[in-house]
């Protein structure tokens, strides 16, 4: 038998996952005043999903990342 060799985003999410993911979403929605059904929302989540699907799984960086994903960063100060 040949090993198959699996990387971290053909892995499937479990509940915790998308506990996180959805967390994240709403999070950023909520900061940004982004819609739910809008297409903005909808490539905030394929951005949520493709960085935690390759390791970024604490919800601040993550949430950080996206909104720098998406030039949402606000600097402070």
């Amino acid at each position: 038998m040949v090993p198959t060799i699996i990387n971290g985003s053909q892995v499937p999410l479990d509940s915790r996952d998308l506990e996180t993911c959805q967390r994240v979403f709403d999070d950023v929605r909520k900061d940004h005043h982004v819609t739910k059904d809008s297409d903005e929302a909808e490539f905030i989540a394929s951005i949520i999903i493709s960085l935690y699907r390759h390791g970024v799984h604490d919800p601040k960086k993550l949430q950080s990342m996206v909104e720098a994903a998406r030039g949402l960063f606000q600097p402070t100060g």
